[in-house]
């Protein structure tokens, strides 16, 4: 099982352009939120998505959030990485 983090930058798109993207991800199994080992639950900056568990290989995880992106009729740039172990600073909990 894999975890990957998706950042995607929607090109001159509104706030509703990425809620739309966001749908589009989570529809995928992405989320934004992520909990901490402190049991808060932080919100991710706009654009950045991840899944844990997930039993596709990083190409599947790309196309899935190339697809997701292409949905907003935006032009994006879209990173996706495999990853084994997080930590942040500065994310806001979600509220």
């Amino acid at each position: 099982m894999a975890n990957y983090l998706a950042r995607i930058e929607l090109d001159g798109a509104s706030p509703e352009d990425y809620q739309r993207l966001q749908a589009g991800m989570q529809q995928r199994g992405y989320r934004r939120e992520i909990t901490g080992e402190d049991g808060v639950v932080y919100q991710l900056p706009a654009g950045t998505y991840y899944v844990t568990e997930s039993s596709a290989v990083l190409s599947v995880a790309l196309h899935a959030a190339v697809d997701a992106a292409n949905e907003t009729g935006m032009r994006a740039a879209v990173f996706v990485t495999d990853w084994h172990a997080v930590q942040w600073a500065g994310l806001e909990p979600r509220g």
